[in-house]
């Protein structure tokens, strides 16, 4: 991890030392909303820690005495370093909260400048808030594969405005901490729940052809799926079967176990990809085909919004409704095939 330059290490002492702060508190976005407040404690009111780092953590509910009673909240805090100047070159981090992958807003910004460098044991990349180093929800080093993945997320955090930390904008850091905590613990549940829904798989459920409600849309099903399907029987050796059914049906084993190997095959980075690509296609299929090269992003979302986007040319689109929809499934699409391509080393 970097080191703290002299400049910041006696600033840092200055700030700290000069002043007995109790609580500093950056006012909330709006109310009930989580906040970010900094603590900072003087050598003569508590104990120093045994640790010589600084320490930047987002954590919840760990509001000063006269708050005990208060909803918890999601906080910073600024533990005291020890006085010896030499040991303030010690790494400072930053650890987002659990409520980072799902709230809307995480805080206030609190950092300046964003900055990737390499692990310190040369075994991938992190990422810098100004000199406090990246971490996750469970205070695991955000240490990424590549230097171009690294740079993306990077990215997400520079885009974050003064008034807050908005998660939502961030779907590739999103996705990072899932490949990084999550894939690693329910590896095996994750392909259980991926191979349950395989029968029921987009691709495999046609229309049928004598409903005027569906005029057209085994045709252009026709048209668009069956050179998918095709590559499948290439790829894996067993042609899909195909039902005219919303619950699908059973497909050959041989196609199942091969689809099952490929992802007991992938790293982490890529089984979280595919199961957010999965997720949002309500297709292994189609996600597999990204997976693979077979499918680019638009071509994927055209697959997905067959039907949709025939009854929206039939009797017309509805704004605020359809157009968000679509717009929504291009994020999350685009974001884990992004994510995907960015994390495989060149």
């Amino acid at each position: 991890m970097a080191a703290v330059t002299s400049s910041a290490s006696k600033k840092t002492l200055e700030l700290i030392n000069h002043h007995v702060l109790s609580r500093v508190c950056f006012s909330a976005l709006r109310p009930n909303s989580r906040h970010l407040s900094a603590v900072a404690r003087d050598e003569k009111t508590e104990p120093l820690e045994s640790s010589s780092s600084l320490s930047f953590i987002f954590s919840a509910g760990h509001g000063g005495a006269e708050e005990g009673d208060k909803k918890k909240d999601d906080s910073i805090y600024i533990k005291a370093p020890k006085l010896n100047l030499q040991q303030q070159s010690s790494p400072l981090s930053v650890t987002m909260p659990m409520s980072f992958m799902t709230g809307s807003v995480v805080g206030k910004r609190f950092y300046k400048q964003v900055t990737t460098r390499e692990a310190d044991d040369g075994n991938g990349w992190t990422v810098m808030l100004d000199y406090r180093t990246l971490k996750t929800p469970s205070k695991r080093p955000l240490k990424l594969p590549t230097l171009a993945l690294a740079k993306a997320i990077a990215a997400e955090w520079e885009y974050q405005q003064a008034d807050g930390i908005r998660p939502f904008t961030m779907p590739l850091m999103k996705l990072a901490c899932t490949a990084l905590e999550r894939v690693p613990i329910t590896r095996g549940k994750i392909i259980e729940h991926l191979m349950k829904k395989f029968p029921q798989d987009l691709v495999f459920c046609r229309s049928p052809g004598d409903n005027d409600l569906t005029s057209g849309v085994l045709e252009r099903q026709q048209e668009t799926i069956d050179p998918l399907l095709n590559w499948v029987e290439s790829e894996f050796g067993f042609k899909p079967v195909v039902y005219s059914s919303f619950f699908g049906g059973k497909q050959v084993d041989g196609l199942v176990n091969a689809i099952k190997h490929l992802l007991k095959s992938t790293d982490n980075c890529e089984l979280a990809a595919i199961d957010a690509l999965a997720a949002a296609a309500h297709s292994l299929i189609i996600s597999i085909g990204i997976f693979r090269g077979r499918l680019q992003i638009e071509e994927a979302v055209k697959l997905i919004r067959l039907e949709e986007d025939l009854q929206v040319d039939r009797w017309g689109l509805v704004e605020g409704g359809h157009d968000l929809d679509i717009a929504d499934l291009k994020v999350q699409i685009s974001s884990a095939a992004v994510f995907l391509g960015l994390s495989r080393s060149v």
